[in-house]
């Protein structure tokens, strides 16, 4: 795997990274490839490079993300875009929350085989991760669920000034409005929609960014699963 080092194309925000963190996410790729169980199709490593490693990294435009000290990745999955993430801002601490067993599981083996030691693997649902709650400088959240679910998972694991990070494809008037209403019900406000150009091949990509203003309503989080049975802006 070092061999492909230069090849493997992080985009030009992390354009920065050193030596030692680009053999990280080189491991990432290779735990990608090898592992049996790893919860993603997407294994072969230049096209997981792309797919995964880029994508994940081109948040690093966004100052809410560089500054971050506290992330949470929700629904982390195969570790994007937390694992990545907490490679490029090593000062930072990075929660990978996620509910699945057998996907927590892989997380430890691939988080230890890249020896990323600020990040570390929550096992449980969003709604009843009490730790984490109003902690967060920072959620992130890559293909989770409609924006209006991901913003309610979020705005209790944000402290008042944080940011969400929403990873969407082509925008949509309409979901994006249903957005708009659960964050005003949250005590969040979208600030901005970035769309993503730096990623190779990836056309019609944004990260939704939304601010945390004011604290959240005593009755979230809703007890599990209601976010998605009950959306707010529906």
């Amino acid at each position: 795997m070092d061999d492909l080092l230069p090849e493997i194309d992080v985009g030009e925000p992390a354009s920065g990274l050193t030596l030692q963190q680009r053999r990280r996410l080189a491991t990432l790729l290779e735990v990608i490839a090898a592992d049996a169980h790893s919860p993603t199709t997407i294994r072969e490593p230049e096209r997981a490079a792309r797919l995964h490693l880029a994508d994940s990294l081109a948040a690093l435009e966004l100052g809410q993300v560089r500054n971050a000290s506290r992330i949470a990745d929700l629904g982390s999955g195969a570790g994007f875009p937390g694992l990545p993430l907490a490679v490029a801002l090593p000062t930072a601490e990075v929660s990978l929350v996620e509910s699945q067993r057998r996907k927590c599981e892989f997380l430890e083996r691939i988080r230890a085989a890249a020896g990323v030691e600020n990040a570390e693997v929550v096992c449980a649902r969003a709604e009843d991760w009490d730790d984490g709650a109003a902690r967060n400088d920072l959620v992130v959240a890559r293909a989770l669920a409609p924006q209006a679910v991901v913003l309610e998972y979020a705005a209790p694991l944000l402290r008042i000034g944080g940011s969400l990070v929403d990873w969407r494809g082509r925008r949509s008037s309409e979901e994006e409005a249903a957005g708009e209403r659960a964050a005003e019900i949250l005590g969040m406000q979208r600030t901005e929609v970035l769309r993503v150009s730096s990623v190779a091949g990836v056309t019609d990509h944004h990260l939704h960014v939304f601010e945390k203003l004011r604290e959240t309503p005593p009755r979230f989080p809703r007890r599990a699963g209601m976010a998605r049975k009950r959306p707010l802006a529906v």
